[in-house]
């Protein structure tokens, strides 16, 4: 870090400083302008959107935690999502080749979570990949969330690309980025075939993102409206969702339809939980035990 002591710059900032400024070299979120680089270089998208009555999902947590499981509303989204894209495998999908191109066709949704996190001092973003996510219950997929959410970015396996991008000068990070992504199984793995980001901590109520896959999900705040219900206004837990699809992967329709799946699926989530119950290993008892707050197979 350099600051700026005069008209000229200070030491090291090639003249870009002036007076009283700071000049910070941006290596923490390199990772962040490469992707951003690739992916509206690269992607065609359109965004769709719809509000979501979330009571069935506030009575489902309050249900959980009483018996002892606390769930996220990412974790929801997550668990709903997946398994709409699973149905709609045009999407799980992504365009290879600018010349010659084609759909690659991936067998499991790897749904990745983007996540505020801090590194080197830096406040940044970074990705927790929940691989096969539509095969996961709730408690899965909230625990690899949740293990990558208070893991040390530093040491933490999982982020050891990122760090390496970071370290690298910008021409090779950049040409390393681009490099990898043209495997299609390290696409599928680095990107995911599905992104979730979340930015209700704050009062957002709506935004737009792409996440680099055919399908992504931008949720805001749960917050309470006005709602019709059987003829009658209620207030009701509301939560919009976003869904910004790749129009050169799928078109209009199929993101509407999963859109209208998920909508659907948070707002009966008793009927889906309930029905979707992976069995539990019960060491002490040796049989084994069903919760019904797991989800399980799609």
């Amino acid at each position: 870090m350099s600051t700026g002591t005069g008209t000229d710059g200070g030491a090291g900032t090639g003249g870009l400083a002036g007076p009283g400024l700071v000049v910070v070299p941006e290596r923490q979120r390199r990772h962040t302008l490469y992707f951003l680089e690739y992916a509206f270089a690269a992607q065609r998208s359109v965004a769709i959107d719809c509000v979501v009555d979330m009571t069935a999902v506030q009575a489902h947590r309050r249900a959980a935690k009483a018996d002892g499981h606390a769930f996220s509303l990412v974790s929801y989204v997550v668990w709903a999502g997946s398994r709409a894209v699973a149905r709609q495998p045009e999407a799980n999908s992504a365009l290879i080749g600018r010349w010659r191109p084609r759909l690659v066709r991936y067998p499991r949704v790897n749904t990745k979570v983007a996540l505020d996190k801090t590194m080197d001092g830096r406040r940044v973003v970074l990705s927790a990949l929940v691989r096969g996510s539509e095969r996961l219950g709730l408690e899965a997929i909230q625990r690899e969330i949740v293990r990558h959410r208070d893991g040390d970015p530093e040491t933490m396996p999982e982020f050891a690309g990122v760090r390496k991008l970071n370290r690298l000068p910008a021409p090779v990070g950049r040409w390393m980025f681009r490099r990898l992504l043209r495997r299609p199984a390290v696409r599928g793995l680095a990107l995911g075939t599905l992104s979730v980001s979340c930015l209700g901590h704050r009062p957002v109520d709506a935004f737009m993102g792409a996440g680099g896959t055919a399908v992504t999900l931008n949720v805001g705040r749960m917050h309470d409206q006005p709602w019709v219900r059987g003829g009658e206004v209620t207030v009701a837990p509301v939560m919009r969702v976003n869904l910004t699809f790749d129009h050169r992967v799928i078109d209009g329709a199929i993101a509407a339809d999963i859109l209208g799946d998920i909508k659907d699926t948070l707002e009966n989530i008793h009927a889906y939980g309930a029905a979707e119950q992976p069995p539990a290993r019960d060491s002490a008892a040796g049989q084994d035990r069903r919760s019904p707050y797991v989800g399980g197979r799609a």
